[in-house]
């Protein structure tokens, strides 16, 4: 293409630049909300248009030719230094959107939010409590705590906030008078507290070598919180990810029942684009690290 011809269309560079980023299609489709085809249409509309080859198309995805990845750097350059431009003339927003379940939002995250409103006034928090996965494109999620295994997706950063660590917990009044640890004899005969998580089974089994979980006296929850909110008003003894009741095994309103601790099958991540480059975004990231580590 000689310097006097019309430059390419400008969304098939945004593909063929996002493309390249990912490695992947889906992952370019999935970061400019559009469909894996319509990436791919554009790419190849780029190649016939220029008359060269991008990329080899492989199973898993695909791989530059040489002289895409020569392009490839050009453009992606390009696109920089638009997006430079653009933040100079632009005040950048300080709104900041973080995606955690129920649980987290109540016990963690809002009895921590004082500290972080007082240091940081400028920025608009703004926190979506549900159990449902939020899409960080289409709901315009900037952070997301996620519970599971890595990896989350090709464009997001991932760090680990949490690991995993359940225990059992009660009220001193509910096992007033019995032996600490307790025993499994005692968790029989006490009553116990489920949450949509269901870990009793494997929890006695890793802990206290116990086979099955015997009938008794249960009470059943959608929400972790809630069977803490039991827990507290003593109804029974419930099972909870250790830095989600951490005040209350300080304060004593709360003790750990069962000496062990089961290590269940997902730590917690928080999660960001890795596209992101807005400062307080920033800010909120390092703020959730370094409250984690404390």
């Amino acid at each position: 293409m000689s310097d006097s011809q019309t430059p390419p269309p400008l969304n098939a560079l945004r593909a063929f630049e996002a493309a390249g980023r990912h490695l992947n299609f889906r992952a370019a489709a999935d970061e400019l909300a559009v469909t894996q085809g319509a990436i791919s249409q554009h790419v190849r509309g780029l190649e016939k248009a220029l008359g060269v080859r991008l990329f080899e198309r492989h199973a898993r995805g695909v791989a530059f030719t040489s002289p895409g990845h020569a392009y490839h750097q050009e453009v992606g350059a390009a696109f920089r230094a638009l997006r430079e431009a653009t933040a100079i003339l632009q005040p950048e927003s300080s709104r900041v959107t973080i995606s955690v379940t129920p649980t987290f939002a109540s016990r963690w995250l809002i009895p921590n939010l004082a500290g972080f409103t007082a240091s940081h006034p400028h920025i608009d928090l703004r926190v979506l409590s549900t159990e449902r996965t939020l899409s960080f494109q289409h709901d315009g999620i900037d952070l997301a705590v996620r519970q599971g295994n890595p990896p989350f997706g090709a464009q997001l950063d991932t760090d680990l906030l949490f690991s995993q660590s359940i225990i059992a917990v009660a009220t001193p009044e509910l096992v007033a008078g019995r032996p600490l640890p307790l025993t499994a004899v005692d968790i029989d005969d006490l009553p116990r507290l489920h949450d949509s998580h269901s870990l009793w089974p494997s929890f006695l089994k890793q802990t206290l070598n116990v086979a099955g979980i015997h009938p008794g006296r249960n009470l059943h929850f959608s929400q972790t919180s809630l069977s803490v909110e039991a827990a507290l008003a003593s109804q029974g003894v419930a099972l909870v990810s250790r830095f989600l009741v951490e005040r209350e095994l300080e304060s004593g309103r709360l003790i750990q029942v069962i000496e062990s601790a089961y290590s269940g099958n997902g730590d917690f991540y928080l999660l960001s684009k890795r596209t992101s480059d807005a400062r307080s975004v920033k800010v909120v990231r390092q703020w959730l690290l370094d409250l984690s580590q404390q």
